[in-house]
């Protein structure tokens, strides 16, 4: 199903085809993520596809999570989303195997996919070839696009309407293109870890989740601001157990002027 290219096993990147690994990652070297402690690991998509599977779980009607078990590299999950307009994929995993072409064809295959940023790029031209879609990412993260490919096409400015009522935002911050997705008849905002649900049902910014490097107090006002212009209930993040099902743009705000406090000085609210 996957066009050949190793996979970076800690943030699933697919590289292009070639006899022997890259010998760096330069998405792992960046300090937005990291090269584990053993050093540089490399994958393919057939010993991928041997030892995982992909899952599906119904959030609610019309939304579909996906997820790869046992969990590989950076462990996010994907949302298909199914509207009178068409499927839409939001972010990718490396993952994509026969039994994934024929549940997500047997819903309609897709219409368009969107990444949210640059982590989360994976195997996306593979999906893209392999359901005749575009895959969109913001121009802003182009030089992040390890294996170049037809099937994408890097978006422009600060929203793109992917099909009636589903709009991508780009609200920067962790990675100058980092992009949300709104749903609007639905109320749902798809986040990817533009921003991050936390243990306790509030949000986070960070320019690095995992060297836990927060956002500028300024750049969190910013993207608040951003935000209060969509009209949204529920926030579904990248990882499971990771979303706020009711009153989501209150918490959402409350959060922005949390994280601002604690950043200027002044404790939290």
């Amino acid at each position: 199903m996957m066009r050949p290219g190793f996979l970076c096993a800690t943030c699933g990147v697919q590289y292009p085809a070639s006899e022997v690994p890259p010998s760096r990652c330069p998405v792992c070297e960046d300090e937005r993520q990291y090269v584990p402690a053993s050093g540089q690991q490399w994958t393919t998509p057939t010993a991928l596809a041997a030892g995982h599977t992909n899952t599906f779980r119904e959030m609610v009607p019309g939304l579909l999570a996906l997820g790869t078990v046992p969990k590989f590299a950076i462990g996010q999950r994907a949302f298909l989303l199914r509207t009178p307009h068409g499927n839409v994929l939001w972010d990718c995993l490396s993952l994509l195997d026969a039994a994934t072409v024929t549940l997500i064809e047997a819903l309609g295959g897709l219409e368009a996919i969107v990444i949210s940023h640059p982590h989360y790029y994976a195997t996306m031209a593979s999906w893209g070839r392999t359901f005749g879609c575009p895959v969109y990412v913001h121009a802003a993260d182009r030089e992040w696009i390890m294996a170049p490919d037809e099937a994408l096409s890097p978006w422009q400015g600060e929203t793109l309407e992917v099909l009636p009522g589903v709009t991508a935002h780009r609200l920067g911050g962790h990675f100058p293109g980092a992009s949300v997705l709104h749903w609007e008849a639905r109320g749902t905002l798809l986040t990817g870890d533009t921003l991050l649900v936390t243990p306790d049902r509030m949000a986070s910014f960070m320019w690095s989740y995992p060297n836990n490097i927060p956002l500028p107090a300024s750049e969190v006002a910013r993207i608040g601001e951003r935000l209060q212009r969509l009209d949204f209930e529920a926030v579904y993040a990248a990882f499971w157990h990771s979303e706020i099902t009711a009153d989501a743009g209150p918490v959402v705000a409350l959060s922005v002027a949390r994280h601002c406090q604690a950043l200027e000085g002044g404790g939290t609210t």
